[in-house]
């Protein structure tokens, strides 16, 4: 059973770190990233990385996040560096698996929460 589940989420002071981490079983996803959301807000992408490490970022993270992937562990992360309050959201870890047709499945995990204070 395919499962993601993220950790290391919590509360930073504006300029500090924090590493999240999303451990995936049951697939080896295509690409993995990490999406996140905030109340009220459309959920939007943060970070990718493919099977091949290839990675993109939003352009409001890059420079500051970093996204690496253990394909070993079958673990993705997100190092978020110089936080800033807009940063604050729920993250969600997504991976992303070819199906039938040359579509991509999506799974999610359930969310961690990201509070950085001003």
């Amino acid at each position: 059973q395919v499962q993601l589940v993220e950790s290391g989420g919590g509360l930073v002071q504006a300029g500090g770190s924090l590493r999240l981490s999303c451990a995936a079983s049951g697939s080896i996803f295509n690409a993995m990233g990490w999406y996140r959301q905030a109340p009220g807000k459309q959920r939007e992408l943060v970070a990718t990385i493919t099977i091949t490490g290839v990675t993109n970022y939003a352009d409001s993270v890059k420079g500051r996040f970093t996204i690496s992937r253990d394909n070993a562990k079958n673990t993705v992360y997100l190092q978020m560096n110089s936080l800033k309050s807009e940063d604050t959201a729920v993250y969600y870890c997504n991976g992303k698996r070819l199906a039938s047709g040359w579509s991509l499945n999506d799974y999610w995990g359930q969310g961690t929460q990201v509070t950085v204070s001003s």
